[in-house]
C-alpha cells in the first residue's frame, strides 16, 4: 500500500473501530475527487467518519442537517445588504468547506437537493447572478436512512449518478463494538487531532492520481465492455452513462495509487465495481428487487479480463 495512504488509515483507525473498509472507500472517493453516499441507520458512525477524514487531512468541515424546510440558500449562502457600505455582501454557506456532511439528504426538498447536486457537479454556486467557486479540495459526504422513508424525497436515479461511491457502513464486529463500549466514543478527541498531512500534500495526491496513473488501451476497452454489458442486459432499462464509465476509470486510478502502483490493472476495477456501478443502473420494474451487488459481480464474471 502507498505509505502516505497507509499512514492516514492507521491514524484514522484509532478513532474509527471496525470500519476499515468504509474508511478506505471514503478516502478513495475523496482522493479521486468524487462524492460519497452512505446509506445506513443512525448511530453507526457516519458523522464521526466525515469529521475524522477532515481533521486528519487538515481540511475544513461543514455539516448540513437536511429537513423538509431547508432552502437552497441555507446551503449556498446569501447576499445581505450592508447599510454602512450601501451594497450587498455575500455570506458563504456551509457548502464552502472542503468536506461537507449532508445528513439525511433525502429529507431536503427537491429544489434544495438540486442546488446541492449542481454544486457537486459544477464545483461552483451562483447566488444573485454571481458565480462563486468552491474550494479546490471539495467532497460531499451525504447520508440516507434506508428504513425511515416517511416525509422524505428520495434522490432520482439521474442524481444518484452524481455520487462516485455508494456504501453502507454497517455494524462494527463484536470485538470492535466491545472496545467502543470500554473506552466510549472519541468524537471529542477527533476535534483536536493534528493533521497527518498538509492541504498541499492532499492536493498533490489528487493531482498525481488524476494525471500520473497510467491506464492502458486494454483497460479502457475492458471498461467499455462493462458499459456495453450494462446497456444490453435484459434486466436493465438504462445502463451506465459516460459519466459512470469515467468514474470507473477515476476510482480505478485511485485504487492503483492506494496499492502503490502507477498503472491500473483489471483487479482495480473489479474490487470497486459493487460500490461504483449499482446505483447508476435503472433496472426494469420486475427486476428492481434483485441484489444489485451480486448482480454486478456475476455480470463482471462473464466479461473476459484483458490479457
Amino acid at each position: 500500500m502507498n505509505v502516505t495512504i497507509e499512514r492516514i488509515i492507521k491514524s484514522l483507525s484509532f478513532y474509527i473501530h471496525g470500519k476499515e473498509k468504509a474508511l478506505r472507500l471514503a478516502l478513495l472517493t475523496f482522493f479521486s475527487k468524487g462524492h460519497l453516499l452512505i446509506e445506513d441507520l443512525p448511530g453507526l458512525g457516519k458523522t464521526t467518519l466525515a469529521i475524522a477524514i477532515a481533521k486528519c487531512l487538515g481540511l475544513s468541515f461543514g455539516r448540513i442537517q437536511c429537513t423538509s424546510d431547508l432552502l437552497p440558500t441555507d446551503i449556498t449562502g446569501v447576499s445581505v445588504y450592508e447599510k454602512n457600505l450601501g451594497s450587498f455582501t455575500f455570506h458563504p454557506g456551509p457548502i464552502f468547506n472542503n468536506i461537507v456532511l449532508c445528513d439525511e439528504i433525502n429529507r431536503a426538498p427537491p429544489k434544495t437537493q438540486s442546488a446541492l447536486l449542481e454544486a457537486m457537479e459544477e464545483r461552483q454556486v451562483t447566488v444573485d447572478g454571481k458565480t462563486h467557486r468552491l474550494p479546490r479540495l471539495f467532497c460531499v459526504i451525504a447520508t440516507q436512512n434506508p428504513i425511515e422513508q416517511f416525509g422524505t424525497f428520495p434522490l432520482p436515479d439521474s442524481q444518484l449518478d452524481r455520487f462516485t461511491v455508494r456504501l453502507s457502513i454497517g455494524y462494527p464486529d463484536e470485538r470492535s463494538e466491545k472496545e467502543i463500549l470500554r473506552v466510549g466514543g472519541k468524537r471529542e478527541e477527533l476535534l483536536s487531532i493534528e493533521p497527518t498531512i498538509s492541504e498541499d500534500e492532499v492536493y498533490a495526491i489528487q493531482e498525481e492520481i488524476e494525471k500520473g496513473i497510467y491506464v492502458s488501451e486494454k483497460i479502457l476497452e475492458y471498461v467499455l465492455r462493462i458499459v456495453k454489458a450494462t446497456r444490453n442486459h435484459e434486466f436493465i432499462k438504462v445502463g451506465l452513462s459516460t459519466r459512470g464509465a469515467l468514474t470507473i476509470v477515476q476510482t480505478a486510478k485511485a485504487n492503483a495509487f492506494f496499492h502503490g502502483r502507477d498503472f491500473v490493472i483489471p483487479e482495480d476495477i473489479c474490487e470497486l465495481a459493487e460500490y461504483v456501478i449499482p446505483h447508476r443502473l435503472i433496472f426494469k420494474e420486475r427486476y428492481e428487487g434483485i441484489n444489485r451487488k451480486e448482480f454486478i459481480k456475476s455480470l463482471l464474471a462473464e466479461i473476459p479480463l484483458p490479457l
